[in-house]
C-alpha cells in the first residue's frame, strides 16, 4: 500500500520540464533527484517528502526517451505518479526501474494538490482520504507487478538468474 501527499501537474509536462537537459551528465539517482521537476516547479525537491505521488493529467513524460527522468523522480521520494495519460517511452522507462504507474481519470479529476492519497497497487484502488472519495485504476498484469514490486526490470532479472543457479537449468 503506498501513501502520500500530492504535487499536482497539467498536460505535458516533458522529460525536459521533469530533469532539464542540463544535469543529464550526471547519472547517480540522488544527484538527479535533487534537481527532480526544475523546468516546472522550482520548489519541487523542498516539498517533497518519501512516499508523496505525482498527478497530472495527459501526455506525462513526453519529449525524449530519458531514463534520467524516472531516476529522478523514484530517488526523489515519488512512490508513484497517477495521470490520465503517460507518453509511451516514458512508462516502460520507468515500469523498467521499478517506479509504478496508473492511469486513472476520475482520480486526476478528483484529487487536488496536498490531498493525501492512499494506492493499493494489486488492485488498481486508489483512495482520496483528504476527500473520501475512491477511484480504480486498472491493475498491473502479472508480468509488470513483479517487475515493479522488486524494483525493476535489472533487479528482476538478477533474481531470476540467481534462481537458475539454485536450480538444475544451469
Amino acid at each position: 500500500m503506498l501513501k502520500g501527499r500530492v504535487h499536482r501537474y497539467g498536460a505535458n509536462v516533458d522529460t525536459d520540464a521533469i530533469i532539464p537537459a542540463r544535469y543529464l551528465n550526471v547519472s547517480e539517482p540522488t544527484e538527479l533527484a535533487k534537481h527532480c521537476m526544475d523546468g516546472i516547479d522550482l520548489e519541487f525537491v523542498k516539498k517533497v517528502k518519501p512516499g508523496d505521488i505525482i498527478m497530472a493529467t495527459t501526455n506525462f513524460g513526453c519529449g525524449s526517451s530519458r531514463e534520467h527522468a524516472p531516476l529522478a523522480i523514484k530517488a526523489s521520494g515519488i512512490s508513484c505518479i497517477i495521470v490520465r495519460s503517460f507518453a509511451r517511452i516514458f512508462f516502460r522507462n520507468a515500469i523498467n526501474i521499478g517506479l509504478p504507474l496508473l492511469e486513472c481519470d476520475e482520480a486526476v479529476d478528483n484529487t487536488k494538490a496536498g490531498d493525501t492519497v492512499e494506492v493499493d497497487l494489486s488492485s488498481g484502488r486508489i483512495k482520496n482520504l483528504t476527500n473520501a472519495k475512491i477511484f480504480t485504476a486498472k491493475p498491473y498484469p502479472d508480468f509488470m507487478a513483479g517487475l515493479i514490486s522488486v524494483g525493476g526490470l535489472i533487479e528482476y532479472t538478477k533474481k531470476r538468474l540467481k534462481g537458475r543457479e539454485n536450480s538444475s537449468e544451469v
